[in-house]
């Protein structure tokens, strides 16, 4: 299993809309790092739900259910997306702030690259960030 971090501005797509629908499209990206990020999930894959922009936190965990397929919001044909399921609230946030100050997870690349919107987590970021929010990795 791979695990990751998909960032939305909640103004746009928050957790609570995540968990209402339940399972829904991660549509929308337009740039070919966090595409390709994306080709490389599988099914079972988990990742961390962060709100963007001025919260800037971990806020649930996501799982994919469906692999990579065309985006029909692109209209060039170039990107794809895939489908997640909410899994889980976090039971503590991990801001941003939280994030950066944890050495361990200064090669993260949340951190490195910012304005990357899909990154990958390694195994034991995914392991700290878990316990860090308060839940079972």
């Amino acid at each position: 299993m791979a695990y990751w971090l998909f960032k939305s501005e909640p103004g746009a797509w928050s957790w609570d809309d995540q968990v209402k629908a339940g399972t829904a499209e991660w549509d929308g990206v337009r740039n070919y790092q966090a595409d390709n990020n994306m080709k490389a999930m599988k099914v079972g894959d988990r990742g961390f739900f962060y709100h963007s922009v001025n919260a800037r936190e971990i806020v649930g965990v996501v799982e994919i259910v469906r692999e990579h397929y065309p985006d029909p919001t692109d209209a060039k044909g170039r990107f794809g997306m895939v489908d997640v399921k909410a899994l889980m609230p976090v039971k503590s946030p991990v801001t941003l702030a939280d994030i950066k100050a944890e050495p361990a997870l200064s090669g993260m690349a949340l951190v490195r690259q910012s304005r990357l919107s899909v990154c990958p987590v390694a195994d034991d970021e995914w392991a700290l960030l878990c316990k860090m929010a308060g839940i079972e990795a």
